[in-house]
């Protein structure tokens, strides 16, 4: 009896075995199917047809036929959908608007390019869009800046069909103006070749393009070539530098700001041709070599000098231009990250976030990802860390209101009253204190909204994220997070105040959306192991529709990198001495204030220039105010960060504040003293 039951099981576990892998073979037939209509992008899409279809919908005068959009129209909309590699710049026409152009977004299965215009009105928090008769295509990885006629010119980029199973690159030049919201496509010869990846800036009144990358079906090819376009002419120029000549390595994602000598340029991303092992050693000992493209971060930082044609030069004469390699810049960002975008301000790039891969296997990269605002001084070549502050309080009041008992007696009632409703609702520490507008207070001009969420520490750590200044205040938008085999675009946007630095701002901000990479590959999985008892461990998954798992930000500020000694020595040009000829800003002063102080000094020193340039020109009392306020903010805000630190110091000794006596000199010594 036991013989035949221990029989029957042993059938029954054959039939199971048998019908597993029958469903087995099935699900792995269905895999494939999947994975050949997943892969045959190229069959199924026809990338011509997407781009006529979009020509048709955004109104490009395309065939001859009439435009769907006749006029350009704006209308007030909700904040722009999440997406990556689009462009994001304060409005040079306007102190009020930030300009938000294209992107991509990509969920795991599926990619949508953008030609969306969007314009973020600031004082009245409110996003509209734009729709253009003459609108660029869709696209992400462009490029654009600012002109001096405060045009805005755009160029290249890349698209994709949905499944990115064919890829294109653009060449085209566009500008837009900002007051109008109207495109113009320029047409001219001899422009850049398509390109992604790309920066560009502004130099009196031409147009300065580098780098990028051209992305081929076997590989991608970084560039280094320069052009320049001048917006007098409209004509392009590719200055041909001697072999010899020093000039930057290809490159892409880095960072280009305008310059009083032309540009300066810092970091970037690329690959490079390195040699690996190729499997195994042999029995004899020797191994064969195969050639590799290894990931490079860029930390060199260079000068283009530009020489513009002389008075008499015919109008097509070129500028001469010249590479100059800078030396390392002292505090250089530790551990070295790509993806750091920085935004120009005064003389200086606002960094924020990165990505650093930590380790490469087979099994993938791990990264290290940052959420860190740096500030990288041009001229001075050094990087500092930003630090958030809570709001101090108002330090003058408080002495003013301790001077006499019935204001000790005021103060001391209504810190009681605080504290009460502070236990009766929740913990202190949790409580910021509202901003209390005084009769002095220039709060008119700070943008921060009533109602918006204001949080003391940086947003989320992110990489490539979009960064826009406008009446010193930096807006990060977006950005992206890797989580193990998923990307995550963020849909949010952020403000600081970089002159206060009293917190992060939120917006807008959005629950991230599912990831749709490998769900049919899980559910097949699931389905396999579903009659199976499963011994292994199964990794966790990132929570889908909510905030990413939380990553702890060090209480103190990062450490930078000291100055190091490069590998390979290569001819540096050493940076120029600056000379601080003006007064320097002293702790706790404001701008107006320190303009206040040092206007006659300023203006002095404008008047022995002009004295010793040019006798016969002459300037009048507005104008030489206005040079010499010029002067001023440029000497504050180069002072900045060492007077931020100065102040971190006073306020850790307990100083709130630092009067100023030069206007009480009336006073007696010993009573000024108390």
């Amino acid at each position: 009896m036991g013989k035949k039951d221990k029989k029957s099981k042993t059938a029954e576990q054959k039939a199971r075995t048998a019908a597993k892998q029958e469903k087995k073979a099935v699900q792995k037939e269905k895999k494939g199917k999947s994975k050949v209509s997943t892969d045959s992008d190229q069959e199924d899409v026809d990338l011509d047809a997407i781009r006529a279809e979009y020509e048709r919908k955004v109104g490009v005068m395309y065939g001859g036929h009439q435009a769907q959009y006749l006029e350009v129209t704006e209308s007030t909309c909700e904040p722009p959908s999440a997406r990556s590699s689009a462009t994001f710049i304060g409005s040079p026409s306007n102190s009020k608007e930030l300009l938000l152009f294209g992107g991509e977004y990509f969920n795991g299965a599926l990619a949508t390019f953008f030609n969306d215009l969007f314009i973020y009105m600031i004082d009245k928090d409110e996003w509209r869009k734009v729709t253009s008769p003459n609108s660029p295509l869709p696209r992400s990885g462009h490029a654009w800046t600012r002109s001096t006629s405060n045009d805005i010119y755009l160029f290249g980029g890349e698209f994709s069909s949905p499944k990115q199973g064919t890829f294109y690159h653009y060449n085209d030049f566009w500008k837009l103006s900002p007051s109008s919201r109207e495109w113009t496509r320029i047409e001219s010869k001899k422009g850049p070749p398509a390109r992604s990846g790309h920066r560009m800036t502004y130099f009196k009144h031409y147009i300065i393009l580098f780098g990028g990358f051209q992305d081929t079906s076997q590989q991608t090819k970084y560039l280094q070539d320069l052009w320049i376009y001048d917006c007098h002419n409209f004509t392009w120029f590719n200055p041909v530098l001697p072999p010899a000549t020093q000039k930057p390595d290809a490159r892409s994602s880095f960072s280009i700001h305008p310059h009083e000598a032309g540009l300066a340029l810092y970091g970037g991303y690329s690959r490079v041709k390195a040699i690996a092992a190729a499997g195994k050693p042999t029995k004899g000992g020797t191994q064969g070599m195969r050639s590799v493209f290894k990931p490079m971060v860029h930390q060199d930082t260079w000068y283009l000098r530009i020489t513009l044609p002389a008075s008499n030069a015919p109008t097509s004469t070129p500028p001469a231009v010249r590479w100059e390699r800078r030396k390392k810049p002292v505090n250089s960002p530790n551990p070295t990250r790509a993806g750091a975008t920085q935004a120009y301000h005064k003389g200086r790039g606002i960094a924020f976030g990165g990505v650093h891969d930590v380790e490469e296997s087979e099994e993938g990269i791990e990264s290290e990802f940052f959420n860190t605002l740096l500030v990288w001084n041009i001229e001075r070549n050094r990087f500092f860390q930003l630090a958030l502050k809570r709001p101090r309080v108002a330090a003058k009041r408080q002495m003013d209101d301790r001077t006499t008992r019935k204001g000790r007696g005021k103060l001391d009632e209504e810190d009681l009253l605080r504290n009460l409703a502070a236990l009766e609702t929740r913990d202190s520490s949790d409580i910021v204190e509202p901003v209390v507008k005084r009769d002095n207070d220039d709060s008119d001009n700070n943008p921060r909204k009533v109602g918006k969420l204001t949080q003391f520490t940086m947003p989320h750590p992110r990489f490539n994220a979009h960064l826009a200044i406008q009446d010193d205040t930096l807006y990060i938008y977006g950005g992206t997070y890797e989580y193990r085999d998923r990307e995550y675009t963020f849909d949010e946007m952020w403000a600081v105040d970089l002159g206060k630095l009293d917190g992060v701002q939120e917006i807008f901000r959005r629950e991230l959306e599912d990831w749709h990479g490998s769900d049919e590959n899980e559910s097949a999985s699931a389905s396999e192991d579903e009659d199976e008892s499963v011994d292994e461990d199964v990794d966790e998954e990132a929570p889908m529709g909510v905030p990413l798992p939380d990553v702890e930000t060090p209480a103190q500020p990062e450490t930078l990198s000291p100055p190091e000694v490069p590998d390979v020595l290569e001819p540096e040009t050493p940076d120029p001495v600056i000379a601080d000829t003006g007064p320097h800003p002293r702790p706790f002063e404001s701008l107006r204030e320190f303009f206040a102080r040092t206007s006659t000094v300023w203006q002095d020193i404008l008047t022995d220039e002009i004295r010793k340039t040019d006798q016969s020109s002459s300037q009048s009392v507005k104008e030489l105010r206005k040079h010499a306020f010029d002067r001023a903010e440029t000497m504050w805000w180069d002072c900045r960060e060492e007077i931020t630190a100065l102040e971190d110091e006073a306020e850790e000794a307990g100083i709130g504040e630092v009067v100023s006596i030069d206007h009480n000199q009336d006073q007696g010594g010993a009573g000024r003293r108390r």
